[in-house]
């Protein structure tokens, strides 16, 4: 009884899943066809061939080469991840050095705060209202005092981080699908997806969030009780250095229950017990650095988030469609208090509220932040300021090309995600599924940007590289029978 249910339950995900896949592939192909394909046709027609002849061309010899060699194996992981890190060093060569927007407020207030100065002027300034930032700003802060003032330090750590991510990634396809080959594509989509590693120049704390959450799910996998303990750790210091914790926790608490605490038809308490040291040990380890900033007089607000009206304030906002605008901060004194602020963030809450149910707007609001956060660019090369050191030409081009990346990333996904119906799954696929669409549910309601789905990206291209080999697969076998 209990198996069916938890039959009944995987199908369901599965279901959401292949809705969520199918509905960025719709819209995909609209913000294709307003932003490229109308323009310039030309154009948009004969990079999208290039780019599916290209990654169908690599991804064929991938898929070619012989997977029974072990060291074979290694020598083609550790070429990919070569050719990346040079392309990723390349690309912080071609980039502006300039931190802006909150990558900027890291940067710029690390060497102050390494000075003895505050973080913050008054009670509703950045490092005040979110206080969650400061566990990044303190890994700002360690490698400034490390390796000086010199970005390019940030920067370098941040295709490391890459690099492991992609490393992760292999053996997390390995880990649910036991296919090197499948593993390898999962790799190359990723590798190759410029609008997933453009950010690498800025002080940005998806990187080292994205490797340190990948590195709990491989953990958690290994299903062994010093790796649920490690998996603690991880989880905790990836939520401390960036702040979407409850999300990732949210999926891992369900996989839980789902997975561990009904196993072989009864109830494990063994396996739910695995599950709770881990979020245990999160609790205390994350608990413990609030208290350790707030001691430490860096930060008396600890690691809270003293603002969270503000992200319903624009995620909630139709005229935006719930990402972030100019005219709804324009009707904020940023210099009040937070008391003051924080009543009429709520004011406006209720009216995007009313307005909402007044025009029975909520399912466009729900599928134009959809699009913006999953489908069109990711708009990680605007903030790399590109375009300020380049032709206008070569950073129309750029952006097209890292969008390339990313809608190969979302046709593959689509298609693999359509194909775990037809094969027979390890459950360990559901631990990185669940934190997904519980990513995506959340969204519909607060703040979204484009780069915001870069922590999940991971994710997406393993359901690519499934996509992608079964393409390869479904050819070999007409091959065969013909």
């Amino acid at each position: 009884m209990l198996s069916k249910f938890k039959s009944i339950i995987s199908k369901l995900v599965l279901i959401c899943v292949g809705i969520f896949t199918t509905v960025v592939f719709v819209q995909m192909g609209g913000f294709f066809t307003l932003n490229y394909l109308k323009p310039e046709p030309v154009l948009a027609i004969l990079v999208f061939l290039c780019a599916i002849i290209f990654v169908a061309g690599v991804g064929y010899l991938l898929y070619r080469i012989r997977d029974d060699d072990k060291n074979l194996n290694r020598l083609v992981l550790l070429s990919m991840l070569a050719i990346f890190f040079v392309v990723a060093i390349i690309w912080l060569k071609v980039v502006p050095k300039t931190q802006i927007s909150d990558f900027g407020e890291f940067w710029n207030t690390a060497p102050r705060a390494l000075a003895g100065g505050k973080i913050f002027s008054y009670d509703n300034d950045y490092f005040a209202k979110w206080a969650y930032q400061t566990g990044f700003l303190v890994y700002v802060m360690t490698v400034v005092k490390i390796f000086g003032q010199h970005v390019i330090a940030i920067q370098l750590l941040n295709v490391i981080y890459q690099v492991l991510i992609l490393y992760l990634a292999y053996l997390i396809s390995m880990q649910i699908f036991n296919k090197v080959k499948m593993a390898r594509l999962t790799v190359f989509l990723l590798m190759i997806d410029l609008d997933w590693f453009a950010l690498n120049s800025q002080s940005d704390n998806q990187y080292i969030g994205m490797l340190l959450f990948m590195l709990t799910f491989y953990l958690i996998m290994q299903n062994k009780y010093w790796t649920y303990a490690l998996a603690g750790v991880t989880l905790a210091i990836g939520s401390i250095v960036r702040p979407i914790g409850p999300v990732i926790i949210a999926g891992i608490l369900v996989y839980g229950l789902l997975y561990m605490f009904i196993a072989n038809d009864k109830f494990s308490w063994i396996g739910l017990g695995k599950i709770v040291m881990t979020l245990l040990i999160y609790q205390v380890i994350f608990s413990g650095a609030s208290l350790a900033i707030k001691s430490s007089g860096l930060n008396s607000y600890g690691l809270t988030n003293r603002d969270s009206e503000w992200k319903f304030v624009v995620g909630l906002d139709a005229y935006s469609g719930g990402s972030y605008d100019q005219k709804m901060v324009d009707r904020f004194d940023l210099q009040e208090s937070r008391a003051k602020m924080s009543a009429k963030e709520h004011k406006i809450i209720h009216e995007n509220i009313s307005n909402l149910n007044a025009s029975h707007g909520w399912l466009r609001l729900f599928w134009a932040k959809n699009r913006t956060l999953w489908a069109g660019r990711s708009m990680a090369i605007d903030f790399t300021e590109f375009g300020k050191i380049h032709s206008l030409k070569m950073d129309n081009l750029v952006k097209l090309l890292g969008y390339m990346g990313s809608i190969m990333l979302i046709i593959f996904s689509w298609i693999g995600s359509l194909s775990l119906f037809k094969q027979k799954i390890d459950n360990k696929v559901f631990l990185i599924l669940l934190p997904l669409m519980a990513y995506a549910v959340v969204q519909l309601l607060i703040e979204v940007q484009g780069r915001y789905r870069l922590e999940f990206l991971p994710v997406i291209a393993i359901l690519a590289g499934v996509g992608l080999y079964n393409c390869f697969d479904w050819i070999k076998s007409r091959q065969e029978k013909n």
